[in-house]
């Protein structure tokens, strides 16, 4: 087993112990000062459950970032003696520490915001513009900016910020039913894992697996029957760390035989995160609504009225988001004949979403009097 695999394994397992251990503490200690979510005529859930889960998401990256940044400060030399092969991603990602330490700021205040709108509701409009600012100074000041053979930096950065939005908003759109958001979140963020592993990015790949732990120790809790929820703490913090992750792993190499269509990878791993926002956003302007006030139009909840239960809806958008990424994994080592077929692939994955939660439930009596 080689070094590299070693500590990704022990960074997981540290990661989903760290954050179910912090999940069940803030669980209990929500239910205890009422910090929880109410039945609502906007909201699914019908019985009260601990909000909070957001604060063991974050903590969880935060406390384990930390430590790693202390380390490579000031214990970094025991292990290169130890290890001289490591020397390189050592220094590689001490000149990456002022980055990470923007990129943390950036996630704290989007969960400060979260925590606080969880608990007075802020409005819409305030959040995202707290969300355009905090993507901005991610993409100007961390350098977190999309780079597909765009030279521009202007353009770079305002696509980027779009981008950062989008996601932030589409996890937080997701987080409408138990364990969809963070079960999406967990594949995504498994899939830009092997994307990373592909092209040598340790670092990135560090991120993915810490990302990745603390999204399933929370699923622990959060899967259906879930006794806690994120809330937007949560939502808007995996959102923005989903983003930085597409948009800092590399697709295309030559050198390492990666295919070029592989920089259509994040549009594929996010296809049905996409796919809701877009159709949420669609239904609501249509409807004369504003697209960021909360409702029940999401497709989780349409294929909830459809007859499916809680944990039937959960395990197809899993379903379906696997599908979609198994075909962006493909992408790296694909020709352009085979990235058609992909992208035709997840075009019919929605494709079914979309019959499934449009279709009427045939009821027991129609069905036998088919037959």
């Amino acid at each position: 087993m080689s070094l590299f695999l070693l500590f990704g394994i022990l960074l997981g397992i540290l990661a989903f112990g760290l954050s179910a251990g912090l999940t069940a503490v803030v669980r209990r200690l929500a239910i205890r000062i009422g910090f929880a979510a109410y039945p609502q005529a906007d909201r699914y859930h019908q019985s009260v459950v601990a909000l909070g889960g957001g604060i063991a998401i974050f903590g969880t990256l935060l406390l384990l970032l930390s430590a790693a940044l202390l380390f490579i400060q000031f214990g970094s030399s025991q292990i290169s003696r130890s290890f001289p092969s490591l020397v390189p991603y050592i220094e590689g990602f001490r000149t990456k520490r002022v980055d990470l330490l923007l990129v943390l700021a950036c996630a704290l205040i989007l969960h400060i915001m979260g925590l606080w709108d969880d608990k007075k509701r802020l409005g819409p409009l305030s959040k995202l513009t707290v969300q355009i600012l905090v993507s901005a100074a991610a993409a100007t000041l961390a350098d977190i900016r999309l780079e597909f053979f765009i030279q521009n930096r202007l353009i770079t950065i305002v696509l980027s910020v779009l981008w950062m939005v989008i996601l932030i908003n589409a996890f937080n759109f997701l987080d409408n039913m138990d364990g969809v958001s963070a079960g999406i979140a967990a594949i995504t963020a498994a899939v830009l894992l092997t994307a990373a592993v592909r092209s040598g990015q340790v670092f990135i790949g560090g991120l993915a697996v810490l990302l990745l732990g603390s999204l399933l120790g929370f699923l622990v809790f959060n899967f259906p029957p879930a006794t806690i929820f994120m809330g937007d703490a949560g939502s808007l913090v995996i959102g923005f760390f989903v983003a930085v992750l597409t948009l800092r792993t590399t697709y295309y190499n030559p050198a390492l035989e990666l295919s070029l269509s592989a920089v259509f990878m994040p549009l594929v791993v996010m296809a049905v995160p996409l796919y809701d926002f877009a159709s949420v956003v669609f239904l609501r302007l249509r409807q004369g609504k504003s697209p960021l006030i909360g409702d029940t139009q999401h497709f989780s909840h349409r294929l909830r009225r459809r007859g499916l239960s809680d944990r039937q809806v959960a395990l197809t958008l899993y379903l379906a988001t696997l599908c979609t990424s198994a075909g962006a994994v493909v992408l790296q080592k694909t020709d352009w004949i085979g990235a058609v077929l992909i992208f035709l692939q997840t075009l019919m994955v929605l494709g079914v979403i979309a019959v499934l939660e449009s279709s009427g439930q045939m009821n027991a009596n129609s069905f036998r009097e088919r037959k």
